[in-house]
């Protein structure tokens, strides 16, 4: 349920207008346009000018300033010319998530954004995801099997094992919950979490 609704059997796109987003493991964008034009797709379609092709010259400087707004968050504004296909895997990861920015919705949902990414991509997609945490008009539900990943960027933690609810509360709690602890670190886990 989502606002009262139950979206089980709901299209992706219904779901998107209830104000869900979701980025997938693998990205999904246009590669034969670039960056901006990637985003101003996204703002475009938030305010459902589908049917629009050539949108007036006011409205689409509008989009572009929103597009260039959220590439800046996501830290890939000094790229809005390149074509999408020319992008590094973790940058095409960061344009899924401006895009999904663009649809303004009030919440995203984060399937292991650093899948597949390199390790000297992570800490950049780690600083989109702060940058995000920093616009209240969202909510970010981070679906990840990175510990210390987890760790650093939560600010609340539920933890499933089985498909059941194993344990809920702040990250420094959970860490404590032998439950926890026997069923996602073998129960080797003792030490303490430090905030930083």
């Amino acid at each position: 349920y989502f606002k009262g609704q139950d979206i089980t059997k709901l299209s992706i796109s219904d779901r998107t207008r209830l104000g869900i987003g979701r980025s997938f493991q693998l990205t999904n964008i246009f590669p034969e346009l670039t960056v901006l034009e990637n985003v101003r797709l996204s703002v475009q379609s938030f305010v459902q000018d589908y049917y629009s092709f050539f949108p007036s010259s006011a409205k689409l400087k509008q989009q572009v300033g929103e597009a260039r707004r959220f590439l800046k968050t996501v830290l890939l504004h000094e790229k809005e010319n390149v074509l999408a296909k020319d992008l590094a895997h973790g940058e095409k990861r960061k344009l899924e998530l401006a895009m999904l920015l663009a649809l303004k919705t009030d919440v995203l949902l984060l399937d292991e954004p650093t899948a597949g990414i390199s390790v000297e991509e992570v800490p950049a997609i780690l600083q989109v995801i702060e940058n995000i945490k920093k616009h209240p008009e969202s909510t970010i539900v981070l679906i990840e099997h990175k510990m210390d990943m987890i760790l650093g960027l939560s600010d609340h933690l539920i933890v499933l094992f089985h498909g059941e609810l194993l344990a809920e509360g702040l990250p420094e709690e959970i860490m404590k919950d032998e439950r926890v602890q026997s069923a996602y670190l073998g129960g080797l886990y003792s030490g303490t979490i430090t905030s930083e």
